[in-house]
């Protein structure tokens, strides 16, 4: 159920803040004081198109939030573990702000989300339900959903329909898709092969080029490396000069009287660091000298491994590794479709076997709603009859359709006849707006507990009628609340009388700003507010004994 509601900069709303008790709470109030725009922030929340307009004038932006508690069987947990969002206290928190510059923020258990995922949370915890806006009840396409989720035989079938027709559409797809251009197979197969075939008679390895250019660099420059080293050689050792040898008779003589004063000491030891290391310098020398051969044979086989590469590269990815990874990646490609080639015969086959259970599952499953339907209709017809419509014949039409789809093989759609003599219709189309207000009500009074909604809310769905139907609307109003939490936006006294909760909605005029402002009733006060709706303005004390007595009544 909705606990907590809190408007911000909203409209006509400066800030407000309300507490929602379970079962029936009816909002009222003079025309314009700004009752349904409190269900235009619940549309909000619950993932509904937001409009800078909806800002109150001079505020950067709004912001709406709301707390609802969760049933421990609720649809919402599965949608919120998909999402990562955390909900094991049964508390969920949806807020939404809404920016001058056009940008919104959506929020569930402070976690940022996208409008969709908003919506798709929202939509199974408030159901709004207007004049015009008749929302899922309403809508052909929905009606066989709301067949199937009436009866749980229906339910199950469908469900296990449903895994078998994906399956085959998954192998009719996976068919199709090769059928659709046998050429372009062919074509992609072959090129496959020669990429596949390509790559690795290249046999190329990680690193290898930053290897190949090093080689290839001291082969283009043998000669110049080659006489550096002889100078340096000659330099270090050689006969004329012998650096090391004299760097080494250097050592021997400070090494007598190095021990006679420390910076005598340190010097030998710097000398003596210095000609270990040129020593060892000759020796790395004199081993490159001796490893070094000139292989013209070597540098022509570098040049043209790397000219190969540099193709590949050209043609399959900027390095070594992208050519390494595309080859994996359309082999597996090429596996696949070898593997079909091979399997052609045997996925005809299956696709055959899978086309032959989904047909009969979808044979049963429009068996058994048509059994369903029968059971809907009298259960609706029931409904209408405590309304006052016992001469309209409500009928769901099931017709057989000979394509497959992803719910069966039928086209549900509910079918109306609210007077006698006149023709069947659809629902939408053929009720009148009081009689459609009767109509949606009997479906609610069967669908609630189904369709699993926390709060369900009626905005102003009571326009047209009045008397002894008012009454009746007002109980089916409270039949529903027994189900799910109901918010009510009313003018009708009989309805305000029948609830549970009551809030008055008022506006007023403040250093030239107009506010919304909400008051809970007691019992005192709702008497009078139910009183100001029976008389008008004008409250005597014959319609406040009438009020009292309705209450009186609905209880």
């Amino acid at each position: 159920m909705l606990q907590e509601l809190s408007i911000k900069d909203f409209a006509i709303i400066d800030e407000i803040q309300i507490s929602f008790q379970p079962k029936m709470t009816v909002l009222t109030g003079e025309t314009g004081a700004g009752k349904s725009i409190i269900i235009d922030a619940l549309g909000l929340l619950a993932g509904g198109r937001g409009s800078t307009e909806f800002i109150r004038k001079g505020e950067k932006k709004a912001v709406i939030q709301g707390l609802f508690t969760l049933p421990r069987e609720a649809n919402t947990y599965n949608i919120l573990e998909e999402y990562g969002i955390d909900s094991e206290d049964g508390q969920i928190i949806l807020q939404r702000d809404l920016y001058r510059g056009g940008r919104n923020i959506c929020r569930i258990n402070g976690m940022m989300v996208n409008l969709a995922t908003l919506r798709k949370v929202g939509e199974t915890l408030i159901d709004i339900h207007g004049q015009n806006e008749h929302q899922e009840l309403m809508k052909p396409e929905n009606h066989i959903d709301l067949l199937d989720e009436y009866d749980k035989k229906t339910s199950q079938l469908r469900n296990q329909y449903q895994v078998v027709y994906q399956n085959y559409r998954k192998l009719k797809l996976s068919m199709e898709k090769k059928e659709a251009d046998e050429k372009a197979w062919a074509q992609r197969l072959d090129m496959l092969n020669f990429q596949v075939k390509e790559i690795e008679e290249a046999g190329l390895k990680i690193n290898e080029e930053d290897e190949l250019v090093e080689e290839k660099n001291k082969l283009d420059n043998f000669q110049a490396i080659h006489d550096a080293l002889e100078l340096s050689y000659q330099i270090l050792s050689g006969e004329k000069i012998d650096v090391v040898g004299n760097l080494g008779n250097a050592m021997n003589e400070l090494s007598d009287v190095s021990d006679l004063s420390e910076n005598l000491q340190e010097i030998n030891t710097k000398i003596s660091d210095a000609f270990y290391s040129l020593e060892d310098a000759a020796r790395d020398i004199s081993d490159e000298l001796d490893s070094m051969e000139w292989n013209g044979e070597r540098l022509n086989e570098i040049e043209e491994r790397l000219e190969l590469i540099h193709q590949l590269k050209r043609k399959y990815g900027d390095t070594i590794e992208d050519i390494l990874h595309y080859h994996s990646r359309i082999e597996k490609e090429l596996r696949e479709m070898e593997n079909a080639e091979q399997n052609s015969e045997k996925q005809e086959r299956q696709l055959s076997e899978a086309l032959e259970k989904v047909k009969e599952l979808a044979i049963k499953l429009s068996k058994q709603r048509k059994k369903s339907a029968k059971k809907l209709e009298k259960m609706i017809h029931e409904q209408l009859s405590a309304l006052y419509m016992d001469k309209a014949v409500f009928e769901v039409k099931c017709l057989n359709n000979s394509k497959l789809y992803s719910k069966g093989i039928d086209k549900v759609e509910f079918y109306i006849q609210t007077n006698p003599g006149e023709e069947m219709g659809p629902l939408a189309k053929i009720a009148s707006g009081g009689e459609l207000s009767r109509i949606m009500l009997a479906l609610k009074t069967i669908f609630s507990q189904k369709m699993g909604v926390t709060s369900i809310i009626f905005d102003e769905v009571d326009t047209g009628v009045s008397g002894r139907v008012a009454q009746a609307i007002a109980e089916k109003i409270s039949q529903i609340s027994n189900n799910s939490q109901v918010l009510c936006i009313t003018h009708l006294p009989q309805v305000a009388a029948i609830a549970d909760n009551h809030y008055y909605i008022s506006k007023s005029v403040n250093d030239g700003r107009t506010e919304t402002s909400l008051k809970e009733l007691d019992e005192k006060q709702k008497i009078r507010e139910i009183a100001r709706m029976l008389s008008g303005s004008e409250i005597t004390e014959l319609t406040l004994k009438h009020a009292e007595e309705l209450i009186k009544m609905s209880k």
